[in-house]
């Protein structure tokens, strides 16, 4: 609690620096929050504004019914809910233009969200509420965190705020974000991850049907499995999540894996290891596995007989592009935390090895501060982006990575 008060009062300093006297502020914010104080300031959002201005209610359910966002929301919002109520958080979910269209809170922070109109219709752009999370990663279009101060309105000055951006996973247009809020001194550390973890859930739960393709897009629709493991387990096929247990996740993982299929003894060797576990308790499992998948498991090699894509792959292909950058944010952490597969340990010590040894080689600023979010303790890739940067050049990152560095070596 003592880092977090510090903490909130550096940034209390700050704003009352940049309201007295302006870009002194500079060396005492991150660029993304002084450049939005610019923008609320010049837009003449006023110090003392009180709660967010409201659009057209009837016209903001008009947009939300039936579009991919209330979909998707309807489809997970029992995990939303929970969410929610297990933390006391408010979460949101905004179009592209930062108009909240849903939300729900915990019993405290609901309270609090409605006394400044964070509610459906709510307009929460920097320009007319000031500087925020939800506005900053939808700008942006990449995740963000703006903690207490940094708001520009003091009406959230005890607030802390993480906005994940949210695309239609056909086009890939931005479609708004979706962010969680609480107050400030219940900061942690995984707070920019669930954001993360909320937005691909919501995103893997959007329909991937033709009628959501942009005009003039005639690409088709997705369709298939796709498979979320870095970090979480998640597994939708067309759309619908999958509602499978740890074995049957790992079952799917490893077949996803090795889409030209494994038989039996493979398999049960890539699961269990040495684990004295009979060949019939594994075939239950499929069975099971094959019945979620609608019948589209093939058996001699079990085979998955659909469209697979998974973040894994994709993690491993933005790095053979050489996109460390992309990588390390479509990066969730670990593979399948606490599986026992001795082939999906293997797996995840590969990717992980790899996206630390893509930052050693070039350690950009960004994706080194992202990866630390995941990783904090790792001194070496601090030290190597530090090496890369001339700290006499005040380079934005280089406070921040000082501080991690102080932190992890205790």
């Amino acid at each position: 609690m003592g880092d977090l008060d510090q903490r909130r009062q550096a940034s209390l300093r700050a704003w009352s620096t940049f309201v007295e006297q302006g870009d002194r502020a500079a060396d005492l914010v991150r660029p993304e929050i002084l450049e939005s104080w610019r923008r609320s300031s010049g837009a003449k959002v006023a110090p003392d504004v009180s709660s967010a201005p409201l659009a057209d209610e009837g016209e903001t359910r008009s947009y939300f019914q039936g579009s991919p966002l209330q979909v998707a929301v309807e489809r997970v919002e029992d995990e939303l809910r929970r969410t929610a109520e297990d933390g006391d958080l408010v979460l949101a979910v905004t179009d592209p233009d930062t108009r909240i269209l849903w939300t729900y809170g915990g019993r405290v922070m609901r309270r609090k969200a409605e006394t400044v109109n964070f509610v459906p219709a709510a307009r929460w752009s920097d320009t007319v509420m000031g500087t925020n999370a939800l506005d900053l990663a939808n700008r942006h279009d990449r995740a963000a965190m703006v903690f207490s101060a940094e708001h520009f309105a003091p009406v959230v000055h005890n607030w802390v705020c993480w906005a994940a951006p949210l695309h239609d996973p056909v086009s890939g247009a931005q479609l708004g974000v979706i962010d969680i809020s609480t107050t400030w001194e219940r900061t942690h550390p995984i707070g920019m991850a669930t954001a993360r973890v909320l937005a691909r859930m919501l995103e893997q739960a959007m329909p991937r049907s033709s009628q959501y393709v942009q005009a003039g897009d005639d690409e088709p629709a997705a369709s298939g499995l796709v498979l979320s493991l870095l970090g979480t387990a998640e597994a939708h096929v067309d759309g619908r999540r999958l509602l499978l247990n740890r074995r049957q996740t790992e079952i799917l993982a490893l077949l996803a894996l090795n889409p030209d299929g494994l038989s039996l003894e493979q398999l049960h060797a890539m699961l269990y290891g040495d684990h004295a576990v009979t060949f019939s308790t594994l075939k239950a499992e499929v069975s099971h596995l094959r019945q979620a998948l609608a019948g589209q498991l093939a058996s001699r090699p079990y085979r998955l007989l659909m469209p697979i894509a998974t973040d894994v792959e994709h993690v491993l292909g933005l790095l053979r592009r050489g996109a460390v950058g992309a990588a390390v944010e479509a990066y969730g952490g670990d593979l399948l935390p606490g599986t026992e597969s001795p082939a999906l340990v293997e797996m995840g010590e590969y990717v992980a090895v790899a996206v630390r040894e893509a930052l050693l080689a070039d350690p950009q600023p960004d994706a080194v501060l992202r990866y630390l979010e995941l990783v904090p303790h790792d001194t070496a890739v601090v030290e190597a982006c530090l090496r890369t940067l001339d700290t006499s050049d005040r380079h934005p990152a280089v406070p921040l990575l000082k501080a991690r560095l102080s932190v992890a070596e205790g």
